[in-house]
Order: C-alpha cells, then sequence, then structure tokens
C-alpha cells in the first residue's frame, strides 16, 4: 500500500503508537479537489486515553533534566530539517499552500523554533526573597502544570502545530495535541519526528477527528482531570466556546483568536515598499493567516499613487500568468465574494481583481470553487460588513485618511488586536503612532504578517490573550510555588 495513495489512513499517536482507527475521515486536497488519503478519527475513549497516556508520563518527564530534554529538541530540529521537503509536500496537498509558505516558511521556522527552545530550557529558574520576619526564609520555585491540551489550526500547521506543545514540554509539561482534520499528515509528521528524536512515550499525543466529533471531544479533554491549562489558535467564534468551556472547570488559556490587522500608511512612507509589505500581507497563503493585512488605511494625498504601486506589486507578485491562489474551503471564496458585493452594492468599489469571476483550475479547465484571485476594494466605509468582518481570504480594504489621529482611531475601531503596521520614513513618528494602536505588535515599514521564535505572539481585545514564542512562551506553561522555612 503506497502512503501516498487515498488508501493510506493517517494515524493517531497515543502512548508513543502509532493508532489507526476504524472510524476514518477524508482528507480533499483543495488544489486538485481529489481524496489525497484519509485521517483516523479518534473517539472519546481515544481521547481519554491520551490524556491518561499524557498523566502516566508526566511524572516522570517533570523530572527530566534541562538537558536532556534540550538534546531531543536539537536532535527533533535536525530531523525536521532532513525532512522538510516531505513535510513541506504534505503541507502543500493538505492546505493548498504553495511552495514558498510551505517549504520555504514553515517547515524551516519550525526547525528554528525547535532549537530556539532548546536552548531557553536550562533558563528557567526561581527567585529566593527576602521575609519580612526574622529567621524566616523562602523559595519560589516554577514548575510545570501537568498535562497541556493544545488545539492547533490548518493554516500553519508546523509552526501552530509545534508552538501548541513545544514550550509546554520544555518546561516539563506532557501534551495531548488536538490538530485540525483538514491538515492530519502534517500533524502526524511532527509526532513522527519527535518520537524519532527520542522523545519518551506519552509525553506527546496526537490526535484529530471528524467534524461531527469536535464538540464532544473537545469538551471530553477540557474536561479531564489530567488536563491542566488549554492553548488554542484559530478564530475568535470557537475560541470563545472552548475558554467557556475551560471557564466552567475553572482551567487558564492561552488563546490566539482572528484579526483585523490594519497597515497605516502615512504621507511620507516610501510608496514602493508599503506597496509591496502590504501586497504580501494581504495576500500570502490567500489571506488565510490570523495577522494578514486586511484593511489599509492610507493618507489622501499619496492614496492615488499608493493605490496604483499596490496594483502593480499584487499582480507582479501574486498575478501574471500564474494559477489563481487556493483556499482551504469553497466557503472561503463564497465568504470574501459576499462580503465584497455587499460592499459594492453599498458604495465601495473594486480597484483590482474581480469577485465575480468564477476562477478555473489549471488542470481540468473547469470552474474551481477553492480558488480567488486577489481583490482591492476602495472606498470602504464604517457601515460595511467588510469594514469589520474578517474576510480570511485575499482580499483587503482600502480606507482613506486625513492624519494620524484619524488613522489610529480607524485603526483601533475592531474587535480585533493581534497585529498590525505604519509605513512612514521617520522613524519616531512610526513608533509614536505604534504605542496607541491597541494591537500584540505593530511592524513599521513592514508587513503585518510577522512571527519570529524570539519575539512574544498574541493579541489583545477579542484576538485573545496570553503569549508564545520565547522566554514568555516558556512562562506561559509554568506555574510559581511559594515555600518557606524557618531556620
Amino acid at each position: 500500500m503506497s502512503n501516498d495513495s487515498s488508501s493510506y489512513v493517517v494515524p493517531l499517536l497515543i502512548n508513543g503508537k502509532e493508532v489507526t482507527t476504524k472510524t476514518t475521515f477524508p482528507v480533499i486536497s483543495p488544489s486538485s479537489h481529489k481524496q489525497i488519503w484519509s485521517g483516523s478519527s479518534a473517539s472519546v475513549e481515544d481521547a481519554n486515553a491520551a490524556a491518561d497516556a499524557a498523566q502516566a508520563a508526566f511524572k516522570s518527564w517533570s523530572k527530566t533534566k534541562p538537558a536532556f530534554r534540550r538534546d531531543i529538541l536539537l536532535k527533533a530540529s535536525e530531523i525536521f530539517a532532513e525532512r522538510g521537503e516531505e513535510c513541506g509536500s504534505y503541507m502543500m496537498q493538505e492546505t493548498g499552500a504553495e511552495q514558498a509558505f510551505s517549504g520555504g516558511f514553515n517547515v524551516p521556522l519550525t526547525a528554528e523554533m525547535f532549537k530556539d527552545v532548546a536552548g531557553r530550557i536550562s533558563s528557567i529558574a526561581g527567585v529566593l526573597p527576602t521575609c519580612s520576619q526574622e529567621g524566616t526564609s523562602a523559595l519560589v520555585i516554577k514548575e510545570p502544570w501537568g498535562v497541556i491540551l493544545g488545539i492547533a489550526p490548518w493554516n500553519a500547521p508546523y509552526i501552530l502545530g509545534a508552538r501548541a506543545f513545544l514550550y509546554a514540554i520544555a518546561a516539563g509539561n506532557t501534551c495531548v495535541l488536538k490538530g485540525s482534520e483538514l491538515s492530519p499528515r502534517c500533524f502526524w509528521a511532527l509526532g513522527s519526528i519527535l518520537t524519532e528524536a527520542g522523545l519518551p512515550p506519552g509525553v506527546l499525543n496526537i490526535i484529530y477527528h471528524r467534524p461531527a466529533d469536535a464538540a464532544q471531544i473537545t469538551t471530553a479533554l477540557i474536561e479531564h482531570p489530567s488536563v491542566k491549562k488549554v492553548n488554542y489558535t484559530g478564530s475568535t467564534a470557537v475560541g470563545r466556546i472552548i475558554a467557556t468551556a475551560a471557564g466552567k472547570n475553572l482551567k487558564p488559556v492561552l488563546m490566539e483568536l482572528g484579526g483585523k490587522a490594519s497597515a497605516i500608511v502615512l504621507d511620507d512612507a516610501d510608496l514602493k515598499t508599503a506597496a509591496t509589505q502590504c501586497a504580501l500581507g494581504a495576500f500570502l497563503h490567500s489571506g488565510q493567516i490570523c495577522m494578514a493585512t486586511e484593511r489599509i488605511l492610507v493618507h489622501k494625498d499619496i492614496k492615488a499613487g499608493f493605490i496604483e504601486a499596490f496594483k502593480g506589486a499584487a499582480e507582479g507578485i501574486f498575478g501574471g500568468e500564474k494559477p489563481a491562489p487556493v483556499l482551504v474551503a469553497a466557503a472561503g471564496v463564497e465568504k470574501n465574494k459576499r462580503l465584497i458585493s455587499s460592499a459594492v452594492q453599498a458604495g465601495a468599489k473594486v480597484v483590482h481583481g474581480d469577485h465575480e469571476k468564477d476562477e478555473i483550475h489549471p488542470e481540468t479547465n473547469e470552474p474551481s470553487k477553492t480558488r480567488l484571485r486577489p481583490i482591492i476594494v476602495d472606498n470602504v466605509s464604517k457601515d460595511m460588513d467588510l469594514y469589520r468582518e474578517e474576510s480570511f481570504g485575499p482580499s483587503v480594504s482600502v480606507i482613506e485618511i486625513g492624519s494620524d489621529e484619524e488613522a489610529i482611531e480607524i485603526a483601533n475601531d475592531t474587535e480585533y488586536g493581534l497585529s498590525g503596521a505604519v509605513f512612514t520614513k521617520d522613524l519616531a513618528r512610526g513608533i509614536r503612532v505604534a504605542r496607541q494602536i491597541e494591537s500584540g505588535a505593530v511592524h513599521i515599514n513592514h508587513m503585518t504578517v510577522h512571527d519570529e521564535t524570539n519575539l512574544p505572539h498574541g493579541g489583545m481585545k477579542m484576538s485573545g490573550w496570553g503569549r508564545f514564542n520565547g522566554n514568555w512562551g516558556l512562562e506561559e506553561f509554568l506555574r510559581l510555588k511559594t515555600i518557606t522555612y524557618q531556620e
């Protein structure tokens, strides 16, 4: 049986063993519209078994020395790089990602994440505070929580899947990773690589399941007595459900949710830089990134020139004779077309692209429901759904501004707060504007999509709370304990 045929079933990883279930779900490539393989569909019993295995492994894993954990993660980084072409292929097939985003960005950044976190493990340390009472001393130590439930999406399965467990296991926790059913083989690959690197059984368990079972299995895992903390990356709507369930069980959560990132192009911006970075930020991975540029706020004095430069950049990077970019599901194309049509009816104007056109599949020459070329919409106003609703696709709004203050007001006029950008030649001005934007990150003269292993990543408002990456990511999975003693 070929591992690359539709008859292959992607297994789960429970207690160090690959488990193929009788119940499966088809994995359809959004690029070819064909089934590429099936995924094992976990049951509630499988989910509980994964949590039980993580709890059993915690006792010994939490006592391992930093160097032991470090060496495993360094080995995993090495293996991941060696298997980069294989892993990149899985992501391209399952999510429709271009090679530049999958093998060119996701794979190397994930390999770097393993190395970065490995080097931070030995920095975990407590403190010795001075007590007020004579003869009393204290220790404040940092210890792992226990079993962590990580829930990761499909759009960047290696980066987002790895960080859902990487910081946790580095800090001495054990994990259950619940991956999206849209990219199970990518999540399987992470487990396969960690197992090959020598991670003990039960430290990382990986499951996925049919969409119909999502509520039942997620609830069971959150309610499992061994699960002590939850981290989730995905939509704000689902995040609200998970946070509610966790709250009922008094379990803390780390959430990285949706976004409606604004890029502010001030009147002194370099138009070529702004146009290129905005095109990348808006249309990379068909806009299916939580940090994607959704709104561009352009000063009225340079708006006409910017739009021309922006159209040229979009066409140069994502247009020409290239096939139309792929979205993971037809629903994404339909949503973007609906938002744009509604905005046009309310007075907006499409200045690049065609939201009424059905793109053609490059191999079958038939209309494709999962392809959509970049679309730029001008004259977007506050009364339009496109102004507020996350499109999560290759469309972007252009909004005219007359001052820095107006730009800040509009950028903050959203329930989200994950990422943003400011384009200006005046660094002091850029920082002054950036500091007033309610967002977890703001990037000056760079696109809104920016993720580095050593920089904290997370949001404000409805974009979530808590931080991944760097020492901040490790601290999320450590809790404090105070010990006092009489001398």
